[in-house]
């Protein structure tokens, strides 16, 4: 049974456990590094404490300093509470801040740079314009004066010369999805700049983007929700959270479907952080219509027309992986000739320009394309396949095969499966 992780009605203390496990799980920080901290209505600052494993922290660890400035804990507050304060002190609508040292945030703190968030589709309406604070002694009443500073400017995300990053929130959740898009972009620009020239969308085609919200289909009068109906919204959800912890998938983007019966299918809703989706969230798509209530994803449209003209496509999930979208930001080719396992489950990995997957295109090639994985250009991956743990299988190979190259790509020029070996490939498996 998968129970919905509601952090806007968790405990503070619960809600800063949960998200800096998330982020040490998915090594965006180490065991002492980073600090979290979530204002409550009372005024009152619950934060990570000082010199404990980040790790291992539960919620019995986490520090509350009261409004009147005493201290409710068995630890010391963070070494770097007195930014955290002069944020809240700054901004009345930040409820909420991450301070972590990502690897690839950190990369451009120490080369003096912000990153260019157009990399991707949705990071530039989600993180905001970025603040760049200079450095100053961690945990120094200066340090928090020149991010304060910053956030007063009207930031949510700043850059922290030499030091990582800091982010703030309407809650924690926001913060959180702020926090992962922009390391996300900061991610395949650096991965991206290992095979190529990272590629940027203008501002005029986020916002042709940002229009294409999700199409409101007319609404069921009745739902009804038999078992095998149940049990797909429990496949989905389970694919949901697994990609979220590899790294496959980010709380602010990812599309997962099942065929139900006939053309009728299942599909995740849209702006629901895809790390706490619970089977209630899933919508069910019916005759053209959609489950009552429910927004589902806005690319709904296109997993319905693939179903009625793919009938041997079952399940799609579109996401946005780091090393496919290293590819995905600088139309490199993405030859999948590495290992027979690659070149057996993907063949050949399509590439289509940002702009054919809006509605508008309605005829796209990409709705009659035969490929079991396709890149979408600064914007996503979308994998095709029968049984849904068939094709997280595939999205798994597809990011592991470029996530080889990227890596390789160091070393020298790749050596591909030839010819003749694929066409024994060919012959022993798909013959």
């Amino acid at each position: 049974m998968i129970n919905r992780l509601n952090t806007k009605l968790m405990h503070p203390r619960d809600q800063i456990a949960l998200v800096i496990r998330r982020i040490y799980e998915r090594g965006m920080t180490t065991t002492s590094g980073g600090n979290i901290s979530l204002k409550d209505e009372e005024g009152n600052i619950w934060v990570t404490p000082s010199a404990v494993d980040k790790g291992s922290l539960r919620p019995s660890d986490i520090v509350c300093v009261k409004s009147n400035g005493s201290i409710i804990g068995k630890h010391k507050p963070s070494s770097e509470f007195p930014f955290h304060k002069a944020i809240y002190e700054a901004r009345s609508d930040i409820k909420a801040v991450i301070h972590a040292h990502p690897p690839a945030l950190v990369s451009f703190s120490i080369v003096r740079k912000i990153p260019n968030t157009n990399v991707i589709s949705q990071a530039k309406h989600i993180c905001g314009p970025i603040g760049y604070a200079k450095y100053e002694l961690p945990g120094s009443k200066a340090l928090g004066e020149v991010i304060a500073k910053e956030f007063a400017k009207g930031f949510k995300a700043v850059i922290m010369e030499n030091h990582g990053t800091v982010l703030g929130g309407s809650d924690l959740s926001d913060a959180f999805q702020r926090f992962e898009a922009l390391e996300f972009s900061a991610r395949i620009i650096l991965f991206g700049s290992n095979i190529g020239k990272p590629n940027y969308l203008s501002d005029e085609q986020i916002n042709e983007w940002e229009k294409q919200v999700p199409s409101l289909m007319p609404e069921m009068d009745v739902v009804e929700h038999p078992s095998d109906e149940r049990e797909k919204r429990n496949e989905i959800v389970k694919i949901v959270r697994r990609a979220c912890r590899q790294g496959l998938m980010i709380s602010s983007y990812g599309t997962v479907s099942m065929r139900w019966k006939g053309n009728d299918f299942l599909i995740t809703p849209t702006d629901v952080p895809r790390w706490d989706m619970d089977i209630g969230d899933i919508v069910q798509i019916k005759n053209g219509k959609r489950e009552s209530g429910k927004m589902p994803s806005r690319a709904t449209w296109m997993h319905e027309e693939i179903y009625k003209k793919n009938p041997k496509v079952n399940s799609i999930i579109m996401t946005q992986s780091p090393y496919l979208m290293a590819f995905g930001v600088t139309n490199e080719y993405l030859n999948v000739r590495t290992i027979p396992e690659s070149w057996i489950f993907l063949q050949d990995i399509a590439s289509f320009e940002f702009g054919t997957h809006f509605k508008s295109q309605s005829e796209s090639k990409i709705i009659n394309n035969k490929s079991t994985a396709i890149i979408i250009q600064n914007d996503s991956v979308m994998i095709t396949g029968d049984k849904l743990l068939q094709t997280f299988d595939y999205l798994e190979v597809a990011e592991f095969s470029a996530k080889s190259l990227v890596m390789g790509a160091s070393l020298g020029e790749m050596v591909p499966i030839n010819n003749e070996q694929v066409e024994e490939l060919r012959k022993a498996f798909l013959e």
